[in-house]
């Protein structure tokens, strides 16, 4: 063990794996650790109760905060995921802070809304106050922060922005929205869309590369498809930056450029100027950035108190 170290904890739970960044209070990266997340809830939150423990051990002592991302609407009152169907029920309804025995809140998140945090903290939208993220993986994720705030909404549910309709007569997604964007972008569909030809976008972008011309036509619809949510979400939100995240930003210049190429049609320019769009710079562990920034807002908070 050694001297004691004052840090923040942020842990983000995801289907595959449990991720903890420990930083400190300015955010500068001391540790991360990653772990496979356990398949029932008892498990999974004694496996987390550890990984504090060994973090603990290992930094001379208990985190001055602690803070949890996970998928699912958040609970108004901050201490568990109140709603998450699917493959991570499991998560539903469980009170981190009594489960782990907590003197103080451990606050909950929302994993996008966490991780859209944790950007504008320490990554590619640091000091912006009015910020779109977008996460481009299985689905289409996402989160929203106007004038320094996060838009939470009436039941937590802003932010799900791979939901809106971008085709009234298309088939309805996992939320039944008709045509959706994550139906048009995501990995989810890659398939289907790509008629049995690609088993996800890594294989997409490859033939497009090569020159492939059904993988052309295929690609260079996605990316209008993204741009025209994009173009979307800067009529209703006027973000100073958008900043995509996931698995799809690796095709680098292959959607970055194509992209710029289809906002420089499609984004309205009033004053001339066009919205920064840019990669994410926190990777699989901006969730835990901000949930620890969460988390130590709220230390400093004095609504925060205790759990008595």
């Amino acid at each position: 063990m050694r001297d004691a170290v004052d840090y923040i904890l942020g842990i983000d739970i995801g289907g595959t794996d449990v991720k903890a960044a420990a930083l400190t209070l300015e955010g500068r990266q001391i540790d991360n650790f990653l772990s496979p997340t356990e398949v029932s809830a008892k498990d999974f939150v004694l496996s987390t109760k550890d990984l504090i423990g060994k973090i603990s051990l290992k930094y001379g002592g208990a985190p001055l905060a602690i803070g949890i991302a996970s998928p699912g609407l958040a609970a108004k009152d901050g201490r568990s995921i109140a709603w998450m169907q699917g493959r991570m029920e499991m998560i539903q309804g469980v009170d981190w802070t009594q489960c782990l025995d907590s003197p103080t809140l451990i606050p909950v998140l929302n994993d996008a809304h966490a991780a859209l945090i944790g950007e504008v903290w320490q990554g590619a939208a640091k000091d912006c106050k009015d910020v779109v993220m977008l996460t481009l993986g299985t689905g289409v994720g996402g989160a929203a922060m106007t004038d320094g705030a996060l838009l939470r909404g009436h039941l937590g549910r802003a932010g799900h922005l791979g939901h809106i309709s971008l085709d009234s007569g298309g088939k309805l997604d996992i939320v039944n929205t008709p045509g959706s964007l994550e139906d048009a972008i995501g990995n989810c569909t890659i398939a289907e869309r790509s008629e049995g030809r690609f088993a996800d976008t890594e294989q997409l972008v490859k033939a497009f590369l090569q020159g492939n011309e059904f993988a052309v036509n295929l690609w260079n619809r996605t990316i209008r498809d993204l741009a025209a949510g994009i173009a979307s979400f800067i009529n209703i939100l006027d973000p100073e930056v958008v900043i995509l995240g996931g698995g799809m930003i690796a095709a680098g210049d292959a959607l970055f450029s194509l992209l710029e190429i289809e906002m420089n049609r499609v984004e309205w320019r009033p004053t001339g100027s066009k919205v920064r769009i840019v990669p994410a710079q926190l990777g699989s562990f901006a969730g835990a950035y901000g949930a620890a920034f969460h988390a130590m807002k709220l230390m400093n908070d004095d609504s925060m108190g205790t759990t008595d």
